[in-house]
């Protein structure tokens, strides 16, 4: 059972001393065993509007140098991943060699899980924080998401999917020019439980100076 959205402790004020430091047995087990669920295995139950909220403010909680925010949710649930769904089908409607199942693949693809949460990367014209940075703080921002959700309760999957690199898509959803697609970041409830894949060995890219 998810935990609420009322389990997560209110945020410090600015200022105020924080345990940043918190030794946690149980979150190294979630670590060591960390999985994401294939997005054709996620369904109904997702999270709520209150838990979604909840997950956005402990996914910003990320190193930011800078303190800019370069990054943005927009959340995409119940009928908006049809709406838009229907504006990626049109994005390439038009395109050589589009066929009607391509087109139906476009308008589902939103909507193989009960929320979306399109981060979007949104680097501010910065003389000391390179962009390079900030897209690092919008990848570490789905990844904190994506551990949020699991904490609370509820599988996950981050995606990049075609609509990251068609400037047309990305229009259609909302970006502007100088915005990009860190990640989709699908949620919802496992019909099935994850099973481990392949791993890259750590001991062979690991040297030290």
């Amino acid at each position: 059972m998810p935990l609420p959205a009322s389990a997560i402790p209110a945020p410090p004020q600015e200022n105020e001393t924080v345990e940043a430091v918190h030794e946690s047995r149980e979150m190294l087990a979630l670590l060591a065993r960390r999985r994401s669920t294939k997005v054709g295995y996620l369904a109904e139950p997702g999270p709520s509007d209150e838990q979604i909220n909840a997950l956005l403010r402990l996914a910003a909680r990320v190193p930011d140098h800078g303190k800019l925010g370069p990054w943005r949710f927009v959340v995409i649930g119940g009928d908006a991943r049809a709406r838009a769904g229907e504006g990626l089908a049109n994005v390439i409607a038009q395109d050589e060699g589009v066929d009607d199942s391509r087109l139906a693949a476009a308008r589902a693809l939103l909507q193989r899980a009960p929320i979306c949460v399109m981060v979007v990367s949104s680097p501010v014209p910065s003389p000391k924080v390179p962009e390079w940075e900030q897209l690092l703080s919008s990848a570490a921002v789905c990844y904190g998401l994506l551990l949020s959700a699991h904490v609370m309760g509820f599988a996950g999957c981050w995606l990049t999917e075609w609509p990251t690199y068609d400037a047309r898509a990305r229009a259609a959803l909302g970006l502007k020019e100088h915005e990009r697609i860190a990640g989709f970041v699908y949620l919802g409830t496992a019909r099935e439980p994850a099973t481990e894949r392949f791993r890259a060995d750590v001991a062979s890219r690991v040297s030290r100076l």
